[in-house]
């Protein structure tokens, strides 16, 4: 693939497990709950998105440290009860690639071009988040090599 757009780099890393926090009534306030209380047991928190489906449930997952797992799923059979989640879900061995620069909302297709290398390269993505500068994503924490090498195949790096 021709390197046709400029990024500041590549981020990534391993080790992690994603969590998921499901099926909650929809309300305000449900990530900040589940997350601050990790936030008060110096829990981190590297990655996270939430959605509301079709049916009004929210969901929120989020990555952490896989050494923080038992803390965490300790933590969240309170917090279950107070948000009303049916389920608390999770996997290990996940990883994270992210791509960054400046003013990606000023110039479409990045995003796009990042999740096309990926794919080509037989790469599932699991969950995606993104901001103003940066686009990242949860992978098979086996495949962050191969994420690397696409992304650096596919983008034009300093």
């Amino acid at each position: 693939m021709e390197c046709s757009v400029k990024v500041g780099g590549i981020m990534h890393c391993g080790g992690l497990t994603m969590v998921g926090v499901l099926a909650m009534p929809s309300g305000p306030g449900l990530a900040g709950t589940i997350l601050s209380a990790l936030g008060r047991h110096d829990i981190n928190v590297q990655f996270v998105v939430q959605l509301v489906d079709k049916d009004g449930c929210d969901h929120v997952v989020f990555c952490i440290g896989t050494e923080d797992l038992e803390r965490t799923l300790d933590l969240l059979a309170d917090v279950k009860e107070q948000v009303l989640a049916q389920k608390i879900v999770h996997e290990n061995e996940m990883g994270l690639v992210s791509i960054f620069g400046p003013d990606f909302r000023q110039r479409p297709g990045i995003a796009g071009q990042m999740f096309s290398a990926l794919g080509q390269a037989g790469i599932n993505i699991k969950a995606i988040s993104t901001s103003m500068s940066t686009c990242s994503c949860l992978i098979d924490g086996a495949r962050v090599a191969d994420a690397v090498k696409a992304l650096e195949d596919t983008f034009e790096l300093p």
